[in-house]
């Protein structure tokens, strides 16, 4: 089982629109390619999107579907990836100050996935897990007010 956790210098509305954002879901996903909606408003209970997972040179064709939508605090998806089974991926976003604490809890549910699940399949899911919630984060934070420095172009601004 891999839990993360990440402070995102931006409230969780901020955080919730990034992750409530079709378009942008490959840019914090690990992996993942071509994401485009299935069924529904996304991310709405019951929305899927559609998308690949790139393993390599294999090209996996995976569906995800909301199973509990809370905006802006709770987010539960089911990713399916077809023979390998489905996993559950939870994230909580708790205020912290001005700030955003996510969560991000993630795990085999179902299928192959659940069956050989060890503990380095484990140190695998962290890794990613990390990477993710790194791409939230600078997602998120990206848009912040530049200022202008006297040696050169303008740095974001940190809070």
């Amino acid at each position: 089982m891999a839990v993360r956790h990440r402070l995102i210098k931006k409230p969780p509305e901020q955080v919730w629109e990034v992750l409530s954002d079709v378009e942008r879901y490959g840019d914090w996903v690990v992996g993942t390619a071509q994401a485009e909606p299935d069924e529904g408003q996304w991310p709405r209970l019951g929305a899927a999107l559609r998308y690949q997972i790139r393993i390599g040179p294999l090209a996996l064709r995976n569906r995800t579907v909301v199973r509990r939508s809370e905006p802006p605090t709770v987010l539960e998806l089911e990713a399916d990836s077809g023979p390998l089974g489905t996993a559950r991926i939870a994230m909580e976003l708790r205020p912290w100050g001005e700030h955003t604490l996510i969560i991000l809890d993630e795990h085999p549910l179902r299928g192959v996935g659940g069956a050989v699940h060890n503990g380095l399949l484990d140190v695998v899911q962290q890794v990613r897990s990390r990477a993710m919630l790194g791409r939230l984060a600078r997602l998120c934070e990206q848009d912040e007010d530049p200022v202008p420095t006297a040696s050169g172009p303008p740095r974001p601004l940190r809070t």
